[in-house]
């Protein structure tokens, strides 16, 4: 596994993230990473690799976007200097344009975000061991649907700024995608949004599995 002893990883993003994480800081006891996939994330961690003792931190917060990012970047990330970050950013950035679309000076269209992305990348990316890219996604099979074609449009620039800097890549669609073969999306998410725990779990193991997290953990 990419990740060593005592190993700091800082997560962040929107609601997916925080799904009721402790405030300021998303760590401590109970439910103090929220509900949600890091919590599911910082769990499977700590039973398959105890001896690691990796510190994960919980820094979603819910309704933002690119944009909120990069006017807490300072606080919410470089200060607390992770070793590994993972970011997941891009659902309300999209979901706007659909539910809200009148209220235009919301929506953050794909020019700002991946210009945006990328510049946090960029002045990131060398300070920490590593980085994971993960894509927004949208629980919806139709590719032709309007929001979700949009929100694959989201996931490439993800891709293809993954692949430029050399980040940790985490087909997050793909992973919901295996659930909606088999599952009504409503059943996902009432919203086609807000996963229950089965899909917190999906984005968990898409993580774990592109930081080479042996499921057998340390009796491997």
């Amino acid at each position: 596994m990419r990740f060593e002893k005592r190993d700091k990883l800082v997560m962040i993003g929107d609601s997916i993230t925080d799904c009721g994480r402790a405030r300021p800081y998303g760590e401590g006891r109970v439910e103090a990473r929220g509900s949600g996939y890091v919590m599911q994330t910082d769990s499977l961690l700590q039973s398959a690799y105890p001896s690691l003792g990796i510190r994960v931190i919980n820094m979603g917060i819910s309704g933002n976007t690119v944009r909120d990012l990069q006017e807490r970047w300072k606080s919410d990330v470089l200060d607390l200097k992770p070793d590994w970050l993972s970011i997941l950013i891009g659902i309300n950035d999209v979901w706007r344009q659909y539910d809200a679309p009148l209220m235009t000076e919301k929506h953050v269209y794909l020019e700002e975000y991946a210009e945006v992305l990328e510049k946090l990348v960029f002045e990131t990316r060398s300070q920490l061991k590593g980085l994971v890219l993960m894509t927004p996604f949208y629980l919806e099979p139709n590719e032709q649907d309007p929001m979700r074609a949009t929100m694959d449009a989201y996931g490439a620039v993800v891709r293809r700024i993954a692949e430029k800097y050399d980040t940790v890549f985490v087909d997050t669609q793909a992973a919901m995608d295996q659930l909606l073969k088999h599952n009504y999306a409503a059943a996902l998410a009432w919203d086609r949004v807000h996963p229950n725990q089965s899909g917190h779990m999906a984005i968990a193991r898409a993580f774990l599995n592109a930081v080479g997290f042996d499921w057998r953990g340390e009796e491997a």
